[in-house]
C-alpha cells in the first residue's frame, strides 16, 4: 500500500515561448533587467508581472516566457533572488546592523516576516537571523559594537 501518490514532475513547453523570436527575447530580457534590477523595482512588495509587462508595453505572457527561458523561473523567483540577494548585503552591512531582521526583509520588498524567511530558506538554507549570526561570529568587533548600542 503506497502512502503517496508521488510523480515525476513533466517539463511541459509553454506555446507562446516558441512565439517569441530571439531578437524580440533579447529586447525584453534587457528591459526586464533594466526595471527590476538596475530601478530596483523588486524593492517594491507590490511589484508584479503584470506592472512590468505595463512598464515595459508588452503582456504578462511575455515576460512570463523570457523569465522562464532565459531565467529558468518563474517570475515570483526571479524578484526574490535579487532581494535575498540584497537582504544578505544589508544583514552584514554595519550601517544596518540596528535594523531587525523583519526590517531587512521590508525594506528589501517582502511583504510579510513569513514570507522574507521561507524565501532566504529556500535560496541559502538559512534562516536570515541564523546567517547574520553566522557572519557576526566571523568579525567578532561588530558583535562588541552591536551590544553597547542596545545597553
Amino acid at each position: 500500500m503506497v502512502k503517496y501518490n508521488i510523480t515525476e514532475k513533466k517539463e511541459k513547453e509553454a506555446g507562446y515561448r516558441t512565439l517569441i523570436g530571439p531578437q524580440i527575447m533579447d529586447e525584453l530580457q534587457e528591459k526586464i533587467m533594466k526595471i527590476v534590477v538596475m530601478e530596483k523595482k523588486y524593492r517594491d512588495k507590490d511589484y508584479s508581472a503584470k506592472r512590468l509587462a505595463e512598464d515595459i508595453g508588452t503582456n504578462t505572457r511575455y515576460i512570463s516566457a523570457v523569465v522562464n527561458t532565459r531565467f529558468h523561473c518563474n517570475f515570483t523567483s526571479f524578484v526574490n533572488k535579487y532581494r535575498i540577494d540584497d537582504a544578505m548585503s544589508i544583514l552584514v552591512d554595519k550601517r544596518y546592523q540596528d535594523l531587525n531582521v523583519e526590517e531587512v526583509g521590508t525594506m528589501v520588498g517582502f511583504s510579510n516576516r513569513q514570507s522574507f524567511y521561507a524565501a532566504f530558506f529556500r535560496f541559502l538554507g538559512i534562516t536570515p537571523r541564523d546567517y547574520r549570526m553566522q557572519h557576526l561570529k566571523l568579525h567578532p568587533a561588530m558583535v562588541s559594537k552591536r551590544k553597547k548600542k542596545k545597553e
